[in-house]
């Protein structure tokens, strides 16, 4: 069946300027980490795709080696875009990052520019693309200089392959010598992909003020903390969620300790107060944070997205609120 997109989709999204810089982006951006590769189903992938965009969700956000198998997520975003947005590229954002380990040996990983290079070229192949609107590198590399991985991204934008260059991962000081290489070698930087949620608030710790400084923007990446802030383990761990999967290194049984589900308890009463869901909430209160232009949902269903876009029908706080929250945070 021809797909046809949502006349409307426009109409309700919020989209934010990136930085200084003319590029906008939707509050809410859809990521691929989890959830689209080889050993999920794909159709149930081109139905989230599709709602995500009638929703006026235009970034779609991927890594070289999202999968499982790594390379999936692209090969199966590649094979969407050609059946249903092909007619709709010019409308999508659509990235990459390269920085973790992708396929054997010493050129594999990290942030060299022969990494960065062969990658790019790879994943533009899987995804069928001449060109993405954000290329990122994924993590600072501790051996390569940071001259070169900066210069690898400099060379994709000269080259075409590349709209936009962003870093994922880095921390405040690395960031501002990111910034700084880039500036002169003349591309701009723009974008930070950087962890941040209610339980997760290291980018405060000096990296916003970074990026507020230069004109740069900030797109928060697991904001509901890969579910925990939902209402999904409120009541345990179900079978069908991320800690429940074992190929997935950033959650396990072990994140989810008694003080965690206390805090998510007191943080979903306040929810249930201001009418929202605690995911919701959560995605609301990651955007007060003035340098984050966008926030990075993942999802199984299409019913998480069209649940979470809705936090920006009710996305501001009163103070009482946010004093209530900081409190339980602490």
């Amino acid at each position: 069946m021809t797909y046809t997109p949502n006349e409307q989709r426009y109409d309700s999204m919020l989209y934010n300027r990136c930085g200084n810089s003319g590029l906008k982006l939707p509050a809410i951006s859809l990521g691929l980490w989890n959830n689209f590769g080889g050993e999920d189903v794909f159709e149930n992938q081109r139905k989230m795709l599709q709602k995500a965009f009638d929703l006026g969700i235009t970034h779609f956000d991927l890594a070289n080696n999202y999968g499982p198998p790594y390379g999936s997520a692209e090969e199966n975003f590649g094979k969407i875009l050609k059946k249903d947005f092909s007619s709709y590229r010019d409308e999508l954002v659509i990235s990459t990052k390269a920085g973790f380990d992708m396929w054997p040996g010493p050129y594999g990983n990290w942030g060299s520019k022969k990494y960065l290079i062969a990658s790019l070229d790879q994943s533009l192949k899987r995804m069928g693309l001449d060109y993405v609107d954000i290329f990122y590198h994924h993590r600072p590399d501790p051996e390569t200089p940071l001259e070169e991985t900066m210069a690898a991204l400099d060379l994709v934008v000269r080259q075409g392959k590349a709209l936009y260059v962003g870093i994922s991962n880095y921390d405040a000081e690395t960031t501002q010598k990111a910034i700084a290489i880039l500036k002169k070698q003349g591309t701009p930087f723009i974008i930070h992909q950087a962890a941040y949620s209610m339980l997760n608030r290291w980018v405060e710790d000096g990296l916003t003020d970074v990026l507020a400084k230069e004109g740069a923007g900030c797109i928060a990446f697991v904001p509901l903390a890969q579910g925990l802030l939902t209402d999904k383990y409120l009541g345990g761990i179900p079978s069908d969620s991320r800690a429940a999967k074992q190929y997935i290194r950033s959650l396990n049984e072990k994140d989810i300790s008694t003080d965690i589900i206390e805090k998510v308890q007191k943080l979903n009463e306040v929810a249930n107060e201001r009418g929202q869901s605690l995911a919701q909430m959560a995605l609301a209160w990651i955007l007060q944070e003035k340098s984050v232009v966008s926030t990075l949902i993942g999802a199984s269903k299409v019913k998480q997205i069209e649940e979470n876009v809705k936090a920006l029908e009710h996305a501001s706080f009163t103070e009482v609120e946010l004093s209530k929250i900081e409190e339980i945070l602490k």
